[in-house]
């Protein structure tokens, strides 16, 4: 029995007025004999009172366990999971990055640019009046890099009013001077890679003889002193005469499309319809490194090829060209004379060309000269780090068809700015296409075309 419960219910009963009655007085038995049997009683009552209160402290003490097991195991779940997840993950990681060891492949890169162009032209009424006018130009992507030995090279453009691909090959080197290409590739053909300086290029690219691509193969060799490159175009990139294409005028470059027959107008689409066939091309150049800033190359390039109207060979086409190039610290002249022929077995009035959404026309033959010089000027100016300067000037005669000699001449700029490129130019033209006039065309009148490109490159 517990002492103090005992201590307490002694004192109750020394306090009782049993006892108060008796006190002073001898006890008598049948007193002592109640009294124990009152002792009794409580004696049991305390017991019951002590089994129920431990009973009950039992009870709480089960729940706090039941509490604190739920508590560790809300707390330690969220950590087991972890510990669980992050093990997961390193693995996966593990097995990634031994992949990556084991392909060792370089990335591809993404580029691209977004141009837009102002234009005010003296031979647009409309625009004239309105002052020029200010449109969207292209939105391009690019691609490049290898995966393994393989290289890849890309580019797609989109227009307000057409898409096209500009090149896309595959590529293998043999071995430090050797490369294959196949696919879209560039027709190798007199300077490199542009025979110009201004945003218009000059008079060859609206021939087929500027930044051509077409589908086929191609071997380059590159060292210090020379290069060389022969190539089988089997047709253009949209597949020949009868690809599979909704419009063969939306094109980036100038290819032959159909023959200009008698009492067709300049720009409609053509009744006979043909195709570049089986063409082969060549360039070789050599290169002079004449002092520390100051280097020279002279080359010659040739084309010969098939023309095909989707049934029969009915006439071949081929051309060549000379050109050099002299730069001198940071001034560039570049200079180029090419022919081509068109050998039709029918009359015509000339050769159906397509680019950029519209059929035009040129003579069937005819040659073309170029000259170029241009000055790189390194600047500070906020963010404009490089000015250049330039005059682009090309000259078309000896035209089959006995029109007026083409003419073009470009004073323009163009400015470095980060990823900005802008090219500024002032155009005037005879019988010139995208100023006012065609390569058949037969003016005495000289168009200007004042012209703002502004691209981000990146």
């Amino acid at each position: 029995m517990n002492k103090t419960l005992l201590a307490v219910c002694v004192g109750a009963l020394m306090s009782s007025p049993a006892l108060a009655q008796q006190d002073g007085e001898s006890t008598t038995a049948a007193q002592l004999e109640k009294l124990l049997q009152q002792m009794e009683q409580l004696q049991n009552r305390v017991a019951e009172l002590e089994e129920q209160l431990a009973e009950e402290r039992e009870m709480e003490v089960e729940k706090e366990v039941v509490v604190v097991k739920e508590q560790e195991a809300s707390e330690s779940a969220p950590q087991r999971t972890s510990v669980q997840n992050n093990s997961a993950l390193a693995a996966r990681m593990e097995r990634l990055e031994d992949k990556v060891k084991e392909a060792q492949n370089a990335p591809i890169s993404i580029g691209g640019a977004v141009r837009t162009q102002f234009v005010w032209e003296d031979y647009n009424d409309g625009n004239k009046d309105r002052g020029g006018d200010f449109d969207f130009d292209i939105f391009r992507l690019d691609f490049s890099g290898s995966m393994g030995d393989v290289i890849l090279s890309a580019q797609y453009r989109w227009f307000q009013y057409m898409e096209a691909v500009q090149h896309a090959w595959v590529g293998y080197n043999f071995d430090e001077n050797w490369q294959g290409q196949v696919g879209i590739t560039k027709v190798p053909f007199g300077v490199t890679p542009y025979n110009s300086n201004n945003y218009f290029f000059s008079s060859n690219f609206y021939v087929g003889l500027e930044d051509d691509h077409d589908a086929g193969v191609k071997l380059l060799y590159r060292d210090p002193e020379w290069d060389f490159d022969i190539a089988f175009f089997k047709n253009d990139e949209q597949g020949g005469v009868d690809g599979f294409v909704s419009n063969r005028d939306d094109r980036y470059a100038y290819d032959p499309l159909g023959v200009r027959l008698a009492d067709e107008g300049i720009y409609d689409t053509p009744t006979l319809a043909v195709g570049e066939s089986n063409s082969f091309a060549a360039r070789v150049a050599r290169k002079f490194q004449l002092q520390d800033d100051s280097s020279f190359e002279v080359g010659l390039s040739g084309q010969f090829g098939q023309m095909n109207d989707g049934v029969d060979d009915v006439g071949d086409r081929s051309a060549w060209a000379a050109h050099g190039v002299y730069s001198k610290d940071r001034w560039t002249f570049m200079g180029q004379v090419s022919q081509y022929d068109y050998d039709m077995d029918m009359a015509n009035d000339g050769i159906v060309v397509g680019a950029y959404a519209f059929y035009d026309t040129i003579p069937s033959k005819a040659t073309l000269y170029t000259a170029n010089i241009s000055y790189s000027l390194p600047v500070k100016l906020g963010p404009i780090t490089n000015l250049t300067f330039y005059n682009d000037y090309s000259l078309m005669t000896n035209k089959r068809d006995g029109t007026e000699d083409t003419m073009m001449n470009i004073l323009g700029m163009a400015v470095s700015a980060g990823g900005l490129y802008t090219y500024f130019d002032l155009v005037t033209a005879k019988n010139q296409p995208f100023v006012g006039g065609s390569m058949v065309g037969d003016s005495d009148e000289t168009n200007t075309r004042f012209n703002i490109n502004i691209g981000y490159y990146f």
